[in-house]
């Protein structure tokens, strides 16, 4: 199975989903990229810090989503509502894969975006982070 995270910039959320899943779910593929991502840019120094202390090992260049990651997965899954629009509305026949992460594995809900983190402390950092690691658990539980 090919999993593939998108946010806005894959320096932030789609990096840290990335590592999580890598982490706790070794049989599944994952990568991750951004809509408006420049190619080769390093994670956020604190994605960078956090990932360490959660000793997470992760090496990351940031990459602009493309038709070939489109087409590389088997599900898509987008930070923010609007990710994924922006993705239907180029990729109209991949919508039947493409969720917000949230809505993917919460039902019943009224916000379907994870909190952007960019330019924010460490601690808002930490709070994106653990809010991820509870959704990829249930995403685990929900793809098998």
């Amino acid at each position: 199975m090919n999993v593939l995270f998108v946010c806005t910039g894959n320096t932030c959320r789609s990096p840290m989903a990335e590592a999580i899943l890598k982490m706790k779910a070794k049989n599944i593929k994952v990568k991750s990229a951004g809509i408006f991502a420049a190619n080769g840019s390093n994670a956020s120094p604190q994605v960078i810090q956090i990932l360490q202390e959660k000793t997470l090992p992760f090496k990351h260049q940031s990459q602009p989503l493309s038709e070939e990651l489109i087409h590389w997965s088997d599900y898509i899954f987008t930070m923010t509502e609007n990710h994924k629009q922006m993705i239907v509305q180029h990729y109209p026949n991949e919508e039947g894969k493409t969720f917000t992460l949230k809505e993917y594995v919460l039902d019943g809900l009224e916000n379907p975006d994870v909190h952007d983190p960019y330019g924010g402390s460490v601690e808002i950092y930490k709070q994106t982070y653990e809010e991820l690691e509870s959704l990829i658990e249930a995403l685990i539980d929900k793809l098998k």
